[in-house]
């Protein structure tokens, strides 16, 4: 048996080999694999990548929605290299320095009792992690998620996403998953209509026995489903009805943890402990595998009881951890958590405008640094429907070509433009930003028969 693939002889056949091996030879998430030709990239620093076509792009998804302090940041860069030249790697029985600061530095940077953790290879992990203890330690099989969510890609963590992703992989094999819906209507939000409060929670709690659920699980703020902000009471609400059946509150913050909403973690803008919080991206900007599944002190206590149920070879990889302490160490002594709450307040202001003269633009929603634009038609409802054709998505890929086309790397899910940065990006990078969206949204005002 030979291999088709050929290594490039020499230096001289340039960039475009990367390209075509990666097509060929590289499966990409959640894409056909006969896509275009990816880009390539060949630079990245602070907020700003750079392509084999000399193309330059700020930035404004952080790759995933995880590199937080950035491409390339030094500090972070050398730590990485500190910790390989220190231990590359033992097995998670073993007590490590790196993993053992950075339990530390989680336990002193949560709130309320959230104490112990374990760690995993990214956010997916997290919270299958999540859902095994919770089932172990209340004796429950069932667990509540929302629709507009997004958990994770391993078979577990997929069954609990809402999101359309999951059509494809179904039959999924985890049993026991229950939906909600979210606080959100499209277009626009309905708080006060029951079917959208955390009174639907209880309702559905009813026809599902409360006595067999273990968890409810949501995200903090909705992250890839465009950001769903929780109407005032709500999450403190669900908390409640949690307590009073003795089920436990998962907070999925992968996405919206470490700075992304001008907090070290969402939950402190609702005054809301869970029971387990899953965190990843953020934690360490994503410069290697990292997630966290972090539990209560009363959990801690009943795993003293009862074996963990779940390992992973990788669990606290110590270049992974050692990545992280160094990750929040920066965050401190430049204040980018800090600045993530000023810039994100600067950018809701310019997005405010742009609302004021995009008719397309039917509002905004998020907080800190994840935002997306609602796009709308005429009538007020989405531009593009839930799972539209190319065709019906047209007005907002073309949003998004215009920005990439004038050097802003945005997102769209739907009708809805996304939005989230790196946290060291400054003002005249976010007024940079507002400016090309400026332009890119005239696209989908023209969809709509209107004018700027």
């Amino acid at each position: 048996m030979t291999s088709s693939g050929t290594l490039p002889a020499t230096t001289e056949e340039g960039t475009d080999w990367i390209a075509r091996a990666h097509r060929d030879h590289v499966l990409t998430s959640w894409t056909k694999q006969s896509g275009p030709m990816p880009i390539t990239v060949v630079d990245a620093a602070g907020c700003w990548f750079t392509d084999s076509e000399g193309n330059r792009y700020l930035d404004f998804l952080s790759q995933l929605v995880n590199m937080n302090l950035g491409h390339q940041h030094p500090k972070l860069v050398e730590a990485i290299a500190d910790q390989a030249r220190t231990s590359c790697f033992i097995g998670p029985t073993f007590a490590n320095e790196a993993r053992s600061r950075l339990a530390l530095e989680l336990d002193a940077l949560t709130p309320g009792n959230l104490t112990s953790s374990f760690f995993t290879t990214g956010g997916a992990a997290a919270n299958e992690a999540a859902i095994a203890i919770a089932r172990a330690v209340t004796g429950r099989h069932k667990v509540i998620a929302r629709y507009r969510s997004y958990h994770g890609a391993s078979a577990g963590a997929m069954t609990l996403t809402g999101d359309p992703r999951r059509w494809g992989l179904e039959p999924l094999t985890t049993p026991g998953v229950v939906r909600m819906l979210d606080p959100y209507v499209p277009g626009g939000g309905n708080a006060d209509d029951p079917r959208f409060s955390a009174a639907h929670l209880e309702e559905i709690l009813r026809y599902e026995n409360p006595g067999s659920v273990a968890a409810v699980i949501m995200e903090t703020v909705t992250g890839t489903n465009g950001p769903i902000v929780p109407p005032p009471g709500y999450l403190k609400a669900v908390r409640e009805i949690c307590d009073r059946y003795g089920i436990m509150l998962i907070c999925d913050e992968v996405m919206v943890g470490f700075g992304r909403l001008g907090t070290w973690f969402g939950i402190e803008q609702f005054d809301v402990v869970p029971d387990i919080l899953t965190t990843a991206k953020g934690i360490n900007s994503g410069y290697v595998p990292l997630g966290a599944t972090i539990v209560g002190e009363h959990i801690r206590d009943a795993l003293r009881e009862i074996p963990l149920p779940t390992g992973l070879t990788y669990a606290g990889h110590p270049l992974a951890c050692g990545s992280a302490v160094a990750a929040i160490q920066i965050m401190k002594d430049e204040k980018v958590v800090e600045n993530a709450a000023v810039q994100g307040d600067r950018l809701k202001r310019g997005l405010d405008e742009l609302v004021e003269r995009h008719p397309s633009a039917g509002g905004i929603r998020g907080l800190g640094l994840i935002w997306g634009i609602d796009l709308v038609g005429a009538d007020g409802n989405p531009l593009i429907p839930f799972k539209g054709t190319p065709e019906q998505a047209a007005p907002g890929a073309a949003v998004v070509k215009a920005a990439k086309d004038r050097g802003l790397w945005i997102g769209r899910q739907d009708s809805v433009i996304r939005l989230a940065p790196p946290l060291v990006i400054t003002a005249e990078e976010i007024d940079l930003a507002l400016s090309i969206l400026d332009e890119a949204l005239v696209h989908a005002d023209n969809a709509v028969g209107a004018s700027r």
